[in-house]
């Protein structure tokens, strides 16, 4: 399961039970079809009005537009020049994995993740991506502590149902250039008066990598590893 960044001792963060089910939902359904536009849009909106519980990473609507890094982003790194799918979830899975604090506040956080995401509105799931980031009140606690991590990669590989997807119907992946790819690897956490601990993460991220292009996030489908 994919988890969102640690918090600090005795504030933790954790996914509705319904919205994840929702975003799982969403993503075997773009797996089956190789996110053609109109399941994956429609997808979208069914997600954003069925989910009862708002994000708990902010206080805006899931329909919020990417945020432009007018701010800068911190430590968050740029994306790669890479137009090979599971080359860029890899890099995407460790950015996601890694935060700075002591560096870079919320809204620089946030905009360096959008720079990663697809222009294309209709496929990118912002709600995914920046839910994933502490609300603002946990992301001060956490700043306080000096808290950071670093994410690292062991390997990226494709579902075996995106696979199945995509042998059975290989013509339907050039609706969008959408590839769905597992990642796993490992966080390490610290903070101050030597603070810290480590532990393995799993995320099933969404990209899209059309011709001649550099690829870019789509969306993050939390559960979804096989």
């Amino acid at each position: 399961m994919q988890k969102r960044f640690p918090s600090l001792p005795g504030y933790g963060v954790t996914w509705s039970a319904n919205k994840r089910v929702t975003i799982v939902a969403l993503f075997i359904t773009a797996l089956l079809i190789i996110a053609a536009t109109t399941a994956w849009f429609t997808g979208r909106s069914e997600h954003d009005q069925n989910t009862d519980a708002p994000s708990p990473s902010s206080s805006s609507s899931p329909s919020e537009a990417t945020p432009e890094p007018a701010t800068g982003s911190g430590s968050v790194p740029k994306p790669p020049q890479i137009s090979e799918p599971v080359a860029f979830a890899k890099a995407a899975a460790a950015m996601l994995w890694s935060y700075d604090t002591r560096d870079t506040d919320r809204d620089q956080q946030l905009a360096g993740m959008g720079a990663w995401m697809t222009k294309e509105t209709t496929y990118a799931d912002w709600a995914s991506v920046s839910g994933q980031v502490p609300d603002p009140l946990l992301w001060s606690r956490m700043a306080d502590q000096n808290q950071h991590a670093t994410g690292t990669v062991t390997e990226g590989h494709y579902p075996s149902a995106f696979k199945q997807a995509l042998a059975e119907n290989p013509s339907a992946i050039t609706e969008a250039y959408i590839y769905v790819v597992t990642v796993n690897g490992r966080q390490q956490i610290e903070w101050k008066k030597g603070g810290g601990g480590a532990e393995e993460r799993a995320a099933t991220l969404a990209v899209q990598c059309r011709p001649n292009h550099d690829c870019r996030l789509a969306g993050l489908a939390p559960g979804l590893t096989q």
